[in-house]
């Protein structure tokens, strides 16, 4: 288990505050611009306070229960309120999305909640969306992927498809036996869908969206290894968050990157999609229908570790950190599980 993690620091900039202890954690705090742009938020009805909780939605399970609780996280990762036990949301985030609560309403009955500090609670926390019915993830979505890769850039997009069983939480470890040794990264913007969504246009499609998280593809590139390895168990850490559409300033301008074990593998900023979020779901809704709470993965910026001379894939030991700005960060260990 990783303790006592200290601050992030880029250039002198406080980056996450990223801090796990055994009473809680603080990492859920939105990241801070290099270029501040403002956020629009719902028009209040109310006045809301700075660290009220807002559209930032996480599961976890407290200490000694068995159940899972949903609830919504301040901005700046220190405070916190329940949903699921002061209203009629639903404890699953599945099943919440497909509630369809009005966000506004939900922002102002927070003053009426019970709002705790989160180093207060004991409690472990758990993938934001756990059983979506697809997940989807776009091939060589990044010019510099495409660079790396010594492709042409491409006029249409091709996708790849992950299974749930592979999904893990944004503290889990992530399980390679030891004998595998061609194991990559990527991390991703990821769409959580909010509607069911059939042949609709750019222009309709972020409406259909319910919100947003940071994803990591791990991949396993043995060859004797099935579907390509992308769906062996934990090999999709996603988390630790899932923030609303409404709290999102632009999806096309947020920095992305990956590190191992400190050392900064990939960066890089959504604004350089060949295919924007809008036109993938555009585009995917004409080969099939998307439901409430699949996921899609929107591509990764160059870094991978089959493209760096030499090469420099995952091992049992390593440390990789995947975080997108306003997102989160996840902070996952490579471990053997056979050792």
């Amino acid at each position: 288990m990783i303790t006592n993690l200290n601050l992030l620091r880029n250039h002198g900039r406080r980056l996450w505050a990223f801090r796990m202890e055994r009473r809680g954690f603080n990492f859920f705090q939105q990241q801070r611009l290099h270029h501040p742009v403002s956020t629009p938020a719902p028009t209040p009805t109310v006045e809301r306070r700075k660290n009220d909780p807002k559209c930032r939605f996480m599961q976890y399970r407290r200490s000694n229960e068995t159940f899972k609780r949903l609830a919504m996280v301040s901005d700046d990762g220190s405070k916190m309120v329940e949903l699921s036990s002061l209203t009629c949301a639903s404890p699953n985030m599945q099943d919440f999305i497909q509630q369809r609560y009005a966000m506004d309403n939900l922002l102002d009955s927070v003053q009426y909640m019970k709002v705790e500090d989160v180093e207060a609670v004991d409690f472990q926390l758990l993938p934001p969306i756990e059983c979506p019915s697809k997940i989807i993830a776009v091939d060589c979505n990044y010019v510099d992927n495409c660079d790396e890769q010594h492709i042409s850039i491409p006029r249409e997009p091709t996708f790849h498809v992950k299974f749930s069983n592979a999904i893990t939480g944004a503290l889990d470890a992530i399980k390679a036996p030891s004998s595998m040794k061609r194991i990559d990264y990527g991390c991703h913007l990821a769409v959580i869908m909010g509607k069911k969504c059939r042949e609709v246009t750019p222009k309709e499609a972020l409406n259909h969206v319910f919100g947003f998280m940071v994803a990591q593809d791990i991949v396993a590139k043995e060859r004797n290894v099935v579907l390509g390895g992308h769906s062996m168990d934990t090999f999709f850490p996603v988390g630790p968050i899932i923030l609303h559409r409404c709290h999102m300033p632009d999806v096309n301008n947020l920095w992305i990157r990956t590190l191992v074990n400190g050392d900064i593998r990939q960066s890089g900023n959504t604004r350089d999609m060949i295919f924007k979020v809008d036109f993938l779901i555009h585009r995917l809704s004409h080969y099939l229908t998307l439901y409430p709470g699949d996921v899609i993965l929107t591509g990764t910026p160059a870094g991978a570790g089959a493209y760096q001379r030499p090469t420099r894939f995952l091992k049992p030991g390593d440390l990789i950190e995947s975080e997108i700005q306003n997102l989160g960060k996840m902070c996952n260990k490579v471990i053997n599980p056979y050792a």
